[in-house]
């Protein structure tokens, strides 16, 4: 199981720091979380999220010991 972490935002949405996950791509974790979390569905489509530091497509195959960071967009300069 992928372990997903969540940043910022993203944490205080889904009221967890992270959790593992068994979907087998990205596009069914997002899906997975959003319908689990629904706090999270407003900000989860503007998040970067990272596959083992990647930028990847919802395609892309998560394996058992991938690190996933869901990371919301930051205000700063």
């Amino acid at each position: 199981m992928a372990l997903v972490r969540y940043f910022a935002a993203a944490q205080e949405a889904t009221g967890v720091d992270q959790e593992r996950r068994g979907e087998p791509t990205l596009g069914a974790l997002r899906r997975a979380v959003a319908v689990e979390h629904p706090a999270i569905g407003g900000i989860l489509p503007r998040c970067a999220v990272l596959v083992g530091g990647a930028r990847v497509d919802d395609d892309a195959p998560l394996g058992s010991d991938d690190l996933v960071d869901v990371l919301p967009p930051f205000a700063g300069g």
